[in-house]
């Protein structure tokens, strides 16, 4: 069990750090190929949405689900044809979220019972998240970029850590008892 678990974890960090390798060696690259992503996603949405329609009972939910799917097939298309404002679309939204879940923290962060240290904490996290969104809707060309090798340094070092848990828990499996769903229980010889 732990041998197949570690050689999951290092299998799977080691695809993290070449996905990252290729995001930071190639980060536009990594923006066409986020853009192709979500027009899969709407094109696989459009077809759902259909199936949905189909399959409803009334004529309101049919026409709505079937004007979705027609979004949806437009957005992927769009995508497809004009991959530059697509990804320009998609950092915009990623500002927009930033805004939005920053300001939310601030005001987190004064809700009642909140102790100093929370509220420091929320109050940070936020401010940094409002920063990072101004920076994204004021330059979007590099928020593009810098997205991208954000996304390549994250897979980097969670490759990284995966890969070192996988190792970690090949060295320790065989003195390690387990319960039959597979979590430890005890160092044996301890």
């Amino acid at each position: 069990m732990l041998r197949s678990m570690s050689t999951a974890l290092i299998v799977r960090g080691a695809l993290a750090v070449i996905v990252g390798i290729i995001a930071i060696a190639w980060p536009g690259a990594t923006i066409l190929a986020l853009v192709i992503l979500f027009a899969v996603y709407a094109f696989l949405d459009a077809g759902l949405q259909a199936v949905r329609g189909f399959s409803s009972a009334t004529a309101g939910p049919v026409f709505g689900h079937l004007l979705l799917a027609l979004i949806d097939l437009a957005a992927g298309v769009t995508a497809l044809v004009w991959p530059g404002p697509t990804a320009l679309v998609l950092v915009l939204v990623v500002a927009a979220w930033a805004l939005v879940g920053g300001f939310l923290e601030i005001f987190a962060a004064f809700a009642d019972g909140e102790t100093a240290g929370t509220r420091a904490l929320f109050i940070v996290a936020g401010l940094v998240s409002v920063a990072f969104g101004v920076v994204l809707f004021a330059r979007p060309g590099v928020g593009a970029l810098t997205l991208a090798l954000l996304f390549g340094f994250f897979e980097l070092s969670y490759g990284t850590s995966q890969v070192v848990m996988g190792v970690q828990a090949r060295r320790a499996g065989p003195g390690i008892a387990a319960d039959p769903d597979g979590r430890p229980l005890s160092r044996r010889g301890s």
